[in-house]
């Protein structure tokens, strides 16, 4: 299969070693491109809800992939989140073509792109980690919850339902912390002479133009590989958002091995 060639890939939020986590689907696309530099904007392995029974295979294909992309030529750049901050003791650590950071800046053609996950603008993780980790482990529930709500939907062949998109855009206090959370970047990124930034953390994939009364900045968002499945893409001097679409004709086989895989999630659920 001809892969595709791209400048500079970023995810964010791939959360490998929870239930909602798309692994199949991410391994698929890391599988057809080549991208020179890869960007793990945080929160790539779920440090904070790892369980020991719950790893699967394709969790750690995701893994092996990104070491093979590495010895393959591509630069990784491994920035940390909230999710994994366990990893920031190590960072400024650099392994061939892989490195451990905490933040980025790049030049792309010329232009200054600040490259890092967010969390540091989270009040309810600087202040309440204990909360901030129950939100995690509530909104993994949900999404199990959500997976097993659209099995049965499809079964009825009707449209997939996202819950926690349901009530991210009907609670206000979720509204007003995703926007004042893209405002501190912005402001921050235009003060700095940053004409990009790009956050991770929130799962809410974007591009948008800014300009305020000091200057301008593009904000970009990589979303997640929960419920989006979004990357950020940058090839001949611009960004796009891309999103996975898996494929619609489900063998009988995989829809018994994601039949067995969602049984699987609720047992080891109730077991924990």
């Amino acid at each position: 299969m001809k892969k595709r060639k791209v400048e500079v890939v970023v995810i964010s939020d791939v959360h490998l070693g929870t239930f909602g986590c798309h692994a199949k689907e991410l391994l698929q696309y890391l599988s057809e491109i080549k991208p020179k530099i890869l960007i793990l904007n945080g929160d790539i392995i779920d440090i904070w809800q790892f369980r020991k029974s719950y790893f699967p295979a394709s969790h750690l294909k995701v893994i092996k992939k990104i070491i093979s992309l590495s010895s393959k030529g591509t630069k990784v750049y491994y920035l940390t989140g909230n999710h994994d901050e366990f990893l920031r003791k190590f960072t400024d650590l650099h392994l061939g073509n892989l490195s451990l950071l905490n933040k980025l800046v790049l030049n792309l053609d010329g232009k200054k792109a600040w490259i890092f996950h967010g969390d540091v603008f989270d009040a309810s993780i600087n202040h309440a980690k204990w909360l901030a980790k129950l939100g995690g482990w509530g909104y993994d529930i949900l999404i199990l919850i959500n997976r097993f709500l659209n099995w049965i939907l499809a079964q009825m062949n009707k449209e997939p339902y996202s819950l926690s998109k349901k009530i991210k855009n009907n609670v206000k206090s979720a509204v007003k912390f995703i926007t004042n959370f893209e405002n501190v970047c912005t402001d921050l990124a235009i003060e700095n002479n940053y004409d990009y930034v790009i956050c991770g953390h929130i799962h809410e994939p974007k591009i948008e133009y800014i300009t305020n009364e000091k200057g301008k900045t593009i904000y970009l968002n990589s979303g997640d590989w929960i419920e989006n499945l979004t990357a950020l893409e940058y090839n001949n001097k611009k960004w796009k958002l891309y999103k996975h679409a898996p494929s619609e004709i489900v063998t009988e086989e995989e829809q018994f091995e994601y039949e067995n895989q969602l049984a699987e999630q609720f047992i080891t659920l109730l077991k924990n």
